[in-house]
């Protein structure tokens, strides 16, 4: 029973397809396609068309500016480098110079103390035999007067200075002599 009333309940006519569109549809659709289309072949494919031209021409351009940067960078990164050597080879030089001037100045002034010091010495020599000699000569004077004084004494009487202090340098001298 359920069987015969949905037979009597379902339509005789057909329905419409919902996917399909009707026919006219179909035809004003097709229409307004190839006017849309060749409106755009016309106007807009070319304005695109030179607008990616334009683009792909900047982005070649800044390709090749940024190439001739990078090759600019690089030859300004070599002269830099450059430059630190040569810098690093003169503050080496000068390093080096610093430490022959210091090596010489050091060599000169030991050659002066040494100079200084031999001077000092020689001087020190030449005091010494002063002093000896004053010593000897000063020795001597005394060692005289005191010889003329004894040998006054011993002999009471007085002989001529002069006479005395030759015979009692002679004296010496033969006793210094070693005769």
């Amino acid at each position: 029973m359920l069987a015969t009333v949905l037979a009597a309940a379902a339509p005789t006519v057909q329905s419409k397809n919902p996917i399909l569109p009707a026919g006219n549809e179909i035809v004003w659709g097709t229409f307004s396609f190839i006017i849309l289309f060749v409106a755009l072949w016309k106007f807009a494919f070319p304005a695109i068309t030179a607008t990616m031209a334009a683009r792909t021409e900047r982005i070649r351009e800044g390709l090749s500016s940024a190439e001739k940067a990078k090759s600019d960078a690089e030859g300004i990164l070599a002269e830099y480098q450059r430059q630190l050597a040569d810098a690093k080879n003169e503050s080496n030089r000068i390093i080096e110079e610093a430490r022959q001037t210091a090596e010489s100045l050091r060599r000169d002034l030991m050659a002066k103390a040494e100079a200084d010091a031999a001077d000092v010495r020689t001087r020190a020599t030449a005091d010494i035999v002063a002093a000896k000699d004053r010593a000897m000569a000063e020795l001597r004077t005394q060692l005289t007067q005191l010889t003329i004084d004894l040998t006054e004494k011993v002999v009471k009487r007085n002989i001529d200075r002069e006479t005395n202090a030759a015979l009692v340098d002679e004296y010496i001298s033969a006793i210094g002599a070693g005769k």
